[in-house]
């Protein structure tokens, strides 16, 4: 077992990914591009099909001229606390890859899994330099492709507000209430020795 962060984990882990949460209390203060390349950086080195590398992460740092751009894809909610982050960051898949052999484009099945796993390297490369990331489906999709000229046969996957944390004090009555470290089901619900039970099975 590993303890870190108010967490403990069933099996020994690295304390990384108990220290990695995703906090909406952001400090306001700015971070510099090359921090921010780092964490892109570690996403770059992911794993992907045929080594396809579908993803892309279009950023723009505070008190820049494409801030109040991508501050406005956001829903309300979300743009009430994201706008005191470093960073507001845009991941976008490819779905379509070529693969080895092949010398046109096909669909990719994994196109957004391998864009997760790249996503995943990103923020715990944050975590390892002090910053905390929060993951946003809330923002307009189809103003996003459009303003940020996404190319056809891509995907908008989701929003990340990047920076230091905050006081929790800052949010909200109700948002401080949930401005923790959350736990995770136990292991023994998602490692299923030989698959799933079958149907029917006590």
């Amino acid at each position: 077992m590993t303890t870190a962060n108010h967490r403990t984990s069933d099996y020994p882990v690295d304390p990384l990914f108990l220290e990695r949460w995703s906090p909406r209390a952001f400090s306001g203060a700015a971070m510099p591009e090359t921090d921010l390349l780092s964490m892109i950086e570690a996403a770059r080195w992911a794993a992907s099909a045929y080594n396809s590398q579908p993803w892309s992460f279009l950023y723009a740092l505070r008190d820049t001229e494409a801030w109040p751009k991508f501050l406005d894809l956001l829903v309300p909610f979300n743009l009430s606390w994201a706008e005191h982050a470093a960073a507001v960051v845009i991941v976008v898949s490819n779905s379509l890859m070529v693969p080895p052999g092949r010398d046109k484009p096909v669909p990719s099945h994994s196109h957004s899994f391998d864009t997760g796993m790249a996503t995943a390297q990103f923020v715990l490369q944050g975590t390892k330099l002090g910053y905390h990331s929060h993951g946003m489906v809330g923002l307009d999709m189809e103003r996003a492709f459009a303003e940020l000229n996404v190319p056809v046969g891509h995907r908008v996957e989701a929003a990340f507000a990047v920076g230091r944390i905050g006081e929790r004090s800052s949010l909200p009555d109700a948002l401080q209430a949930r401005e923790q470290p959350s736990n995770r089901n136990a292991i023994s619900s998602i490692a299923l020795n030989g698959g799933f039970p079958a149907p029917g099975a006590a």
